[in-house]
């Protein structure tokens, strides 16, 4: 099943920050190849998607984590939900790993 992928206004301000800055180049790669797998199948292995108890979407939707980049320092994740329609996915957030 393809998705349709939506970006909050945050997570369009970390896309553009990770995608224009000379520095984060390698990670930008890592992040837009998850969102390419997001878009094919959330539940891809190499995502290690998981929910994510701690948040909700803006309408209670549950929210899940998605591993853009994994086993590096700062490690890139993506926090997303289904909807707001079916067939679509909202990315809510893409930061780094505390």
């Amino acid at each position: 099943m393809h998705f349709k992928i939506f970006f909050s206004t945050q997570a369009k301000t970390d896309r553009d920050k990770i995608a224009t800055d000379p520095a984060l180049q390698k990670r930008w790669k890592s992040v837009r190849k998850a969102l390419g797998y997001l878009e094919q199948n959330p539940r891809h292995p190499s995502l290690n998607t998981h929910k994510y108890s701690v948040l909700k979407g803006t309408n209670d939707e549950e929210v899940f984590e998605a591993y853009a980049e994994n086993n590096t320092p700062a490690a890139y994740r993506i926090f997303w939900h289904y909807g707001p329609k079916k067939n679509q996915i909202t990315i809510i957030a893409i930061p780094p790993h505390p």
